[in-house]
Formats: structure tokens, sequence, C-alpha cells
């Protein structure tokens, strides 16, 4: 089975996180660069279906030359090979042209099943699946915290707020996992010393076949029209409970109309 997991890397979630004031693009330099958390999950479960059902997988990642960190690290938990889409004509693209990109990325590496995680932390957007599936014009399987293989018919839980749904759909396919699917796996020192051999290919728009008039900041369908610094948080009030307490907290939630 050829399965594509795709991992983007994004700002530690543990470091400030800004915009660039020059083109309101998110200023990649100021924060150290990880794998995007769901994607980690994307990557187990893409390494359990293989170990099941035998194939290979293939990591591919659109981004900067620093994106090669997550790659490695996606290779040493165990995947097989690694496309890297790396092009300054990508750079600003939206998740409309991300989806675009990637669905001409994946038609040189084929595929029987494209797994990602359902959200990524820097945009937090959501929708990448669904446009990717769009675009490719096979199934997808959202939100997924279980996920079965039985020939070409793949089923799963979709999570939802009442418990889940069961969903059957045909391979090939797009699944997005979430975080409740498994626990990623940590790279061993000997994966880490493996990843290095491994082959990772490094293309460009030109490769992908990629049209540089569809990508890019300047061709995006979605703009950051202006942006501010969140406010310092204000010191909390502080209650006092003299007998009175619920009702001056029940006072403070109707001032701010929670209640």
């Amino acid at each position: 089975m050829n399965i594509v997991v795709l991992v983007k890397q994004v700002p530690d979630t543990e470091s400030p996180r800004k915009l660039k004031s020059d083109d309101s693009t998110l200023d990649r330099a100021a924060a150290d660069g990880v794998i995007n958390e769901l994607d980690e999950y994307a990557i187990e479960e893409g390494l359990r279906i293989k170990e099941a059902h035998g194939g290979e997988v293939t990591v591919l990642s659109m981004g900067p030359d620093k994106a090669t960190d997550s790659i490695r690290k996606a290779l040493a938990m165990g995947a097989d090979k690694a496309v890297h889409l790396i092009d300054d004509g990508l750079a600003g693209s939206d998740a409309l042209q991300t989806s675009y990109a990637i669905q001409q990325a994946l038609g040189r590496t084929g595929f029987d099943l494209v797994v990602l995680g359902s959200e990524s932390t820097d945009a937090r957007t959501g929708v990448l699946a669904a446009m990717l599936a769009e675009r490719l014009g096979v199934p997808q399987l959202s939100l997924a915290n279980k996920v079965d293989i039985d020939g070409t018919s793949i089923k799963i839980q979709r999570q939802t707020d009442y418990g889940f749904d069961k969903v059957e759909a045909s391979l090939p396919a797009v699944v997005s996992v979430v975080e409740k699917i498994n626990e990623p796996r940590y790279p061993s020192f000997k994966g880490i010393m493996a990843a290095k051999k491994k082959p990772v290919d490094t293309i460009g728009i030109a490769d992908a076949g990629i049209d540089g008039s569809q990508v890019g900041l300047a061709n995006a369908a979605t703009e950051v029209v202006d942006f501010a610094e969140a406010p310092p948080r204000a010191q909390g009030q502080i209650v006092t409970d003299e007998g009175d307490g619920g009702a001056k907290i029940a006072e403070f939630l109707a001032s701010k109309k929670f209640v």
C-alpha cells in the first residue's frame, strides 16, 4: 500500500508567534520550528497501517528549508522516504493554494491513502483535507479516532461531540486524524541514524507541474487585512467571601453578560 503522510512544520506553540509587518504573513523565523502536533499522530497511524498491511510510508512536506528538520524526524519515526516541496514561489500560499500544490505533488508520488492531521497549530483552518480530497476526486474521511482497512475498503470512527460516527469508503482516500487515535512513537537512536540514509526528493514548482500563477502570496484568494498584538492580560478581580461571595460572583458574571 502506498501511504503518503502530509507533514507541516509549524512554530513551536511554546514560543511567541507573530506576523510580519511587511506582508502580514507568519514570521516563521521568530520561533523554533516543530512538526505540527496532529501530524505526528498521522505519521504514527500511517506506520501502523503499513505494519498491518504492508507497503511503504512517504512523508510529503511543503515548506521552507527549515522543514527538513521535521522531515528527518518523521523518517526517524519509521517513514521510508520523503518528498520536500520547496520553492520561493510557494511562500504565502493560503489553504486553497496549498491544496492545489499538494495535489500536484501527489501526482508525482501516487497514493492509495493520504493521512494528515485534522488541523495545523499555526493556521487552524481545518479545511485542507476536504480541499485536497475534492481536488483529487477521492473520498474524505475526517476527524478519525480509529481507522480499519480491509482490502480496498476503509472504515473510520469519526469523532463527534456526542461520541462517534462510523464512516466507510473505498480506497484511494484522504483521512484526517485527531489526537485520540494513537500514541506517537519516539524516534529511537537506530531510527535517527537510519533516517540520515533515507531518500528525500527535493522538488520545486516546475518539478511538480505547479502553475506559478496559482500559488504564492500575490495570488492568494485570502488576505490578512489588519492585525494587532493581543493586549496584555488585565489583573483579575478578587472576590472576598464575607457571606455574600455567591452574590458578588453572580453580579460580576452578569456585568460581563455571561449570565
